[in-house]
């Protein structure tokens, strides 16, 4: 133990204090120096219970004087709490409108598809109401029109005000048009070919209201899912089960039309096909309701999140960046009401500035074009499929002939509901797994997976319709037409391409170029299926009617569709290389697709 002594001499010694270092620590020390050690504990702590009981005491009776001034900090703290409650609660309010969004935009799909069903009456439009097959094609060439050519405003309405008031207008548009196609069908056929029904044009009037009713149900159910959840890493799935639930809404109403709206005979015997006029009624009244709610549920929540990805915009090409290093996680921040109301406002006219600018640089991307040119490709074909299948399998079965379920229409209907829902789905979750990242999100902690590009499952969609063209033109389903084994399989490939390329589509544009201005951008290019489905269906309609045997009014046989189905096939295949030119040009620019 080493000891500092020091001694003062004023006449007497004073008594050695010794210093303890804790560096200079024995065990081996004296008692004494314990002791004294422990009586300056004992001092230290005693001093310290008197001055914490001298401010208790003080503390007690200073308080009742400065009472008031604790009420202004319990205010505060109570204004702090209030706020954190009230946050908690609009996030809350937020999550729950998020989710009801969600029900109801899947719900919407689930009827918006009705179209779809075409098949299922279309035949019978030229039994009953003795059309041509020309004259059918202009009903559905009605309907696609309607339903594709206004995409682009009704998406622009959506992105500026909300995807509620196009959902009312699918409420009025489709019961009108139902209402109306169902009259028509019921007046029989028109003056011009022997009866006394309405006039043809009055049914294409009533199937345009019906496209263009569904294309706002589905174009405010498909924007809401994409603005609510476009930017979370599931955005695949949530963008795809709208998608699925519109090709899926064939299969159920396909299957209400054939099984429970019957058409019956005259001894009360239903029979094989639909009692197109109430499959109409039931429809146009569905539609209504389902619109009517969906103008109250389909909501958006979260538009500062859009602010900030329109601020991710490259302003020079208009593509989605990914978010900078140092982004704001957020904060707190306090502005009194004028301030906040006027914040609001230039950030709303900033934000309309920034996504008409977004709209001409989409507008001047090559790459958008090659994307809408393939889409132009795909969906046309596609279209024309599923509008003519009916009279396509007419076309391997004498009318006089009991059918066995691969030659009914609901069947095929079915297949093809199932296999796109299948599709769309699976596209949807599969490249959410496998799509790359951008770069600034990859981290050590960030899943490690193989990944491929939306566009290597978007290629094999297309390919996989064109096989079903190239068999549906082969021999197979014309030769063996009673097991129905070709032309199911047939059905099945165009159904799952055709599902596949619809559900990755908007996901690549959302992708490709955000989701702030998604409802315009997905409008410009969903308007190509349009022009697709009038050119395919019309080159069906001048095939069919140049195989049309003029003695007995009815076409059988390769002619009736052959050379159709080989066009059909090469224009899929078209679409396979201008994706891959709009994908090289990605790849150069360095957007992660």
């Amino acid at each position: 133990m080493s000891e500092r002594s020091s001694t003062h001499s004023h006449g007497h010694d004073r008594p050695k204090t010794t210093i303890i270092d804790k560096r200079d620590f024995d065990a081996h020390r004296s008692v004494l120096s314990h002791s004294r050690d422990d009586d300056n504990d004992n001092e230290h702590d005693r001093r310290r219970r008197l001055l914490r009981r001298s401010i208790v005491r003080e503390s007690s009776s200073v308080g009742e004087e400065e009472e008031e001034g604790e009420g202004e900090e319990d205010g505060l703290l109570n204004d702090v709490v209030e706020t954190i409650v009230q946050r908690d609660r609009r996030r809350l309010k937020r999550e729950i409108t998020r989710g009801i969004s969600f029900v109801w935009s899947v719900i919407s799909c689930l009827g918006a598809g009705s179209i779809t069903t075409f098949s299922l009456y279309g035949p019978q439009f030229l039994n009953r109401l003795h059309y041509t097959q020309r004259r059918v094609n202009e009903v559905s060439i009605a309907a696609e029109v309607a339903m594709y050519l206004p995409v682009s405003i009704v998406g622009y309405l959506c992105d500026r005000f909300s995807p509620a008031p196009i959902s009312l207008a699918s409420a009025v548009l489709f019961g009108v048009g139902y209402t109306l196609a169902a009259l028509v069908y019921r007046s029989g056929p028109p003056v011009d070919v022997g009866g006394n029904g309405w006039p043809h044009a009055v049914m294409v009037g009533a199937f345009a209201l019906i496209g263009a009713g569904t294309c706002c149900m589905y174009s405010g159910a498909v924007t809401a899912c994409a603005k609510n959840f476009g930017r979370g890493r599931r955005k695949g799935v949530m963008l795809a089960a709208p998608i699925a639930a519109f090709g899926l809404s064939g299969v159920w109403q396909s299957m209400v039309g054939a099984y429970l709206l019957k058409e019956h005979t005259m001894d009360g015997v239903g029979g094989e096909g639909v009692d197109v006029f109430r499959y109409f009624v039931f429809l146009a009244v569905l539609l209504t309701v389902t619109g009517a709610v969906g103008g109250v549920a389909l909501q958006v929540v979260d538009d500062e999140e859009e602010d900030e990805d329109v601020k991710r915009i490259d302003p020079e090409d208009g593509l989605l960046r990914p978010q900078e290093d140092g982004a704001s996680y957020g904060t707190f921040a306090q502005r009194s009401e004028e301030a906040e109301e006027e914040h609001h406002r230039k950030a709303q006219e900033k934000r309309t500035w920034q996504l008409n600018h977004q709209t001409q640089l989409f507008l001047r991307d090559q790459t958008m074009w090659w994307l809408a040119l393939g889409f132009f490709f795909v969906t046309g074909p596609g279209e024309a499929y599923f509008n003519n299948l009916g009279t396509i399998i007419d076309t391997l079965w004498p009318t006089d002939q009991n059918r066995p379920p691969a030659g009914r229409p609901s069947t095929h209907v079915s297949v093809i509901a199932l296999t796109s829902t299948t599709a769309r789905l699976l596209m949807g979750s599969i490249t959410d797994i496998f799509a790359p990242a951008h770069p600034q999100r990859t981290s050590a902690n960030y899943r490690r997976t193989p990944t491929l590009s939306r566009l290597a499952f978007l290629l094999p969609c297309a390919l996989l319709a064109a096989s079903g063209f190239l068999l549906l033109a082969s021999p197979l389903p014309l030769h063996h037409p009673n097991d129905g084994g070709a032309l199911l399989t047939a059905s099945g490939l165009v159904g799952f391409g055709y599902g596949g390329a619809f559900a990755l589509m908007p996901i690549v544009i959302s992708v490709v170029w955000g989701v702030s201005n998604f409802g315009t951008n997905w409008g410009i290019v969903a308007m190509v299926p349009a022009a697709g489905a009038s050119f395919w269906g019309l080159v069906y309609s001048a095939g069919y009617q140049n195989a049309l045997d003029k003695t007995s009014e009815q076409c059988h046989g390769w002619r009736c569709f052959g050379y159709w189905a080989l066009g059909c096939a090469g224009s899929l295949c078209a679409a396979v290389v201008v994706w891959a030119v709009a994908w090289r040009v990605w790849v150069r620019r360095g957007v992660v697709v």
